[in-house]
């Protein structure tokens, strides 16, 4: 049996996913592909290289900050952030040396079209599908420009579903309803774009056997300092679907 594993962005949040690894790794249960965009391509793209869960948790942390402002211009909301981890925890730019085939997702602005890649220099790969609009420049690669691919397929389950004879997706962006207070700009800006690509999220999750929704909500996109409580919060969303999980490979 294939198992294909689909990793949600999600910024912040999506350091839920490193918690479902370490939980899915628990049940035995060890995706044969993996498709991510943003940061889930991100987390996917350091666990295939061979990283483990709690390495994964530390590398992330290291180049953290409280300070959002650090965070943009040299932490992991920026390009310079993203290339000092990529080049340290995988250090040969390419496909060919992950241990687990991975396919990233990000968004073509010009074309208005969600493409996915499985080969090519896996580091601007990687920063082109988390490159937040707003936040990130847009990055040139042959004749796109790409940007963040959850903004066309934040759950990216097509390109391989034809692969798989299983899929479990996690999804950290579940918007679910909201009692409005006064709000940063920040958060009014995900609030947004998480209603804006809730239709097509809900598309995809049609497409997975298994979907996991770690609870969220009391944090951001942008909060890093809370990642050991993100990490948990993904732990125990594999866990409290422990059974449906097992029999899905059984």
């Amino acid at each position: 049996m294939k198992i294909g594993l689909v990793l949600s962005g999600g910024g912040a949040r999506g350091v839920a996913h490193i918690g479902l690894l370490k939980g899915l790794e628990e049940l035995g249960i060890r995706p044969d592909v993996i498709s991510g965009a943003s940061s889930g391509a991100l987390v996917g793209a350091l666990y295939a290289a061979g990283n483990s869960p709690e390495q994964i948790l530390e590398l992330v942390k290291a180049h953290s900050s409280s300070n959002m402002i650090m965070m943009v211009f040299d932490g992991l909301f920026s390009a310079l952030g993203l290339k000092r981890i990529l080049e340290s925890a995988t250090p040969e730019n390419n496909f060919e040396s992950l241990s687990i085939p991975l396919f990233i997702t990000a968004t073509d602005i010009n074309a208005g079209l969600a493409i996915a890649f499985s080969e090519g220099p896996l580091h601007e790969l990687l920063i082109a599908s988390s490159a937040i609009p707003g936040l990130f420049t847009p990055v040139k690669y042959a004749h796109h420009y790409l940007a963040d691919g959850g903004v066309m397929d934040n759950l990216p389950v097509h390109c391989i579903r034809q692969q798989c004879n299983k899929i479990i997706g996690s999804h950290v962006n579940k918007p679910g309803t909201d009692n409005f207070r006064k709000k940063s700009r920040l958060e009014v800006m995900e609030r947004c774009f998480h209603l804006a690509i809730a239709n097509t999220v809900n598309s995809s999750a049609l497409l997975c056997d298994q979907l996991i929704e770690p609870e969220l909500r009391r944090y951001t996109m942008f909060e890093m300092k809370y990642a050991d409580q993100i990490f948990k919060a993904g732990y125990r969303s594999v866990m409290q679907e422990k059974e449906k999980l097992l029999a899905l490979i059984a």
